[in-house]
């Protein structure tokens, strides 16, 4: 449908009073969204109208296209850990080395994603999306060449591509969700965003160690290893063939008032710097920024260094080490659409994430006094009460930070969380690398549980200053005055679109 011909099926019938929309065009109206063509203005007090607002089908196609794709980097995080005394044999490599593995996808971002959500600015999500896939499709064909013991070098290559990938794709969920869901799903949508990356990390717990089996023989290791890579490859090259073919900017319409207003500012008003610096002042949002960092580097420190810590107190169990970090993250998957729904319904930003903060602590405290008991099974369960709360706050940083940093760049503002995170990742990740070599898995995880409690408090201190909705509510306040004053001249709706 047009979008000439959606606005010509807003219009009233001269007869009615309320004006009613075609039911084959799925018309509907949602309290926030609805609004008006941008050319119809308030007659009552000469104000400025409010702009059309339209939700197409296709941002079903895009939300989960871009969930496949991160599926696909984010596997590659933890395939090498998860496995890590597999490959430290294949390669002949010390642990320390195969941690880098993981920790390289943390170090990439710092330096990089200040310039990537520049362009991501400039050039847009289309863009984005294809410089993401094509590195990621690159590198997972560098490791395919890569399986000789003499190669390390080349797969550690290979790593460093899709590491460079994640950096176009980790702070994207809520930057998609503000350009193509309405005001009542954005939450929603960014929660399907982080559903694909954590479903990612998953499948990066579960598979590695069914593919790749412990033996001795090093051809028939390298056989196994060899497959494995080439499933990898194979699945981040379809994904990239649908980026290049469907894949699409934004909407032709804007889905809510609030975006429509972004739209609105013209670029040469816009810089990047000012809005970096705009963040860097917001101080409820650099509050969030290390909360969010302290949570999920505690994240990023466990998935790592999971097989070592259950190899220590449960020897040859590495493919029962890969299903509890698939347990955490499923927990953790179940917890963040939960609470994408959730905060769409309620609005309760800060109460939410504190609640889930503070869970996450209590579950991290309740699997580091378990892990050493010599029960798996207590084990799964008190990880998957982890994950629940710990994958589960994701979405929740991202919606928040771009509730507190409205009407600047959710690419920029998800960036700067993520930046934290890989920060904090990288520490947390040596320091309790290290310290599980000297004194033990249960220090390690106390040390974590130590910044977990901090930034729990932290949350409790952020100021809850939700701009975005403040912004949507006064646009659905103005549209309510104009239906009083009886100034609308076009019905207030948003098109369900048939693509």
């Amino acid at each position: 449908m047009s979008e000439k011909q959606a606005l010509e099926d807003t219009k009233p019938n001269e007869d009615q009073s309320v004006w009613k929309a075609d039911s084959d065009n799925h018309v509907k109206l949602e309290g926030g969204d609805a609004a008006k063509p941008s050319d119809v203005s308030s007659e009552g007090n000469g104000s400025e109208g409010l702009q059309a607002t339209r939700l197409y089908h296709r941002r079903w196609v895009i939300v989960f296209l871009f969930s496949l794709y991160s599926l696909s980097n984010s596997y590659q995080w933890i395939q090498y850990s998860i496995i890590s005394n597999i490959f430290t044999k294949f390669y002949s490599v010390d642990d320390f080395t195969i941690d880098w593995m993981s920790m390289i996808y943390m170090l990439t971002y710092i330096p990089f994603i200040f310039p990537v959500t520049w362009l991501l600015d400039k050039k847009g999500l289309r863009v984005i999306a294809l410089v993401a896939t094509a590195l990621n499709c690159a590198g997972t064909w560098i490791k395919v060449a890569s399986v000789r013991p003499n190669l390390f070098y080349v797969t550690f290559l290979g790593q460093f591509c899709c590491s460079f990938a994640q950096v176009f794709i980790l702070g994207m969920p809520s930057r998609i969700a503000s350009v193509w869901f309405g005001s009542e799903e954005v939450s929603t949508a960014c929660s399907i965003g982080v559903f694909g990356n954590q479903l990612g990390i998953a499948i990066g717990f579960l598979v590695p160690p069914i593919l790749v089996p412990n033996v001795d023989d090093m051809d028939e290791l390298a056989h196994h290893i060899r497959i494995m890579f080439y499933i990898t490859a194979g699945v981040a090259t379809l994904l990239f063939v649908l980026v290049v073919f469907v894949f699409q900017e934004r909407p032709k319409i804007p889905p809510t008032q609030a975006q429509a207003t972004a739209r609105s500012i013209p670029p040469e008003q816009y810089s990047y710097i000012a809005s970096i610096r705009n963040l860097l002042r917001n101080k409820p949002f650099m509050l969030l920024v290390v909360t969010y960092g302290l949570n999920v580097g505690c994240f990023y420190a466990v998935g790592t260094l999971l097989n070592r810590m259950i190899i220590v107190h449960y020897p040859g169990e590495e493919v029962n080490a890969g299903r509890i970090g698939l347990t955490i993250v499923i927990a953790g998957m179940v917890g963040s659409l939960i609470c994408g729904v959730w905060l769409d319904r309620t609005k309760t930003y800060k109460q939410t994430t504190l609640a889930v903060y503070l869970l996450s602590l209590v579950g991290m405290i309740v699997y580091a006094a378990t892990l050493s008991l010599g029960h798996l099974w207590v084990v799964f369960i008190t990880a998957g009460v982890l994950g629940f709360f710990m994958t589960g706050y994701l979405p929740l940083g991202f919606e928040f930070a771009v509730e507190l940093t409205y009407p600047e760049s959710e690419g920029t503002s998800s960036g700067l969380l993520n930046c934290s995170a890989q920060v904090f990742g990288i520490i947390f990740t040596i320091c309790q690398g290290k310290i599980i070599d000297n004194y033990g898995t249960l220090a390690g995880n106390i040390f974590l549980c130590v910044f977990l409690l901090i930034g729990t408090i932290m949350t409790a201190l952020i100021k809850s200053d939700l701009r975005r909705q403040n912004a949507n509510l006064q646009a659905k306040a103005a549209d309510s005055s104009e239906w009083h004053n009886g100034s609308l001249s076009a019905s207030s709706v948003i098109i369900e679109a048939k693509l």
